[in-house]
């Protein structure tokens, strides 16, 4: 009788391990989409987090989104980049290189770059008018 019990043990950890394990590994969703925080025309996932907004780089305004379960190697996820031109977005042609895209909506420009278990949404910063300025003269 006394052996029967730590069998019953093993098999009962083992069960709720299992089930852990299980519920632990969540797909990513792609239902629900919002404003990026430094473009709120383009989408991103709801369920992506953004623990901090970068700003330090002088050309482009950059956040970076986690989101597990996304991967490098497999690029932009189709039902996102189908999300992405829903919002009127187009994808610059040629400009793609494997984990980065770049769209663009009018004059409005947006890099997207895929890593593992994160997203990285950059735009570029306007120059200063009065550059521009001196550029046209």
């Amino acid at each position: 009788m006394k052996r029967i019990k730590p069998l019953w043990i093993i098999i009962i950890f083992s069960i709720v391990g299992v089930m852990l394990t299980g519920c632990g590994t969540k797909a990513p969703s792609w239902d629900s989409f919002e404003g990026a925080l430094n473009e709120k025309s383009f989408p991103v996932p709801k369920e992506a987090n953004s623990p901090d907004r970068t700003t330090t780089n002088v050309a482009m305004d950059y956040v970076r989104y986690t989101f597990p379960g996304i991967k490098e190697k497999d690029g932009v996820p189709e039902p996102y980049l189908e999300a992405i031109e829903a919002w009127g977005w187009q994808e610059q042609e040629g400009e793609e290189t494997g984990t980065s895209r770049i769209f663009q909506k009018d004059k409005l420009i947006v890099h997207l770059t895929m890593h593992d278990d994160y997203f990285i949404v950059m735009v570029p910063k306007e120059k200063k008018v009065s550059i521009q300025g001196l550029v046209g003269e």
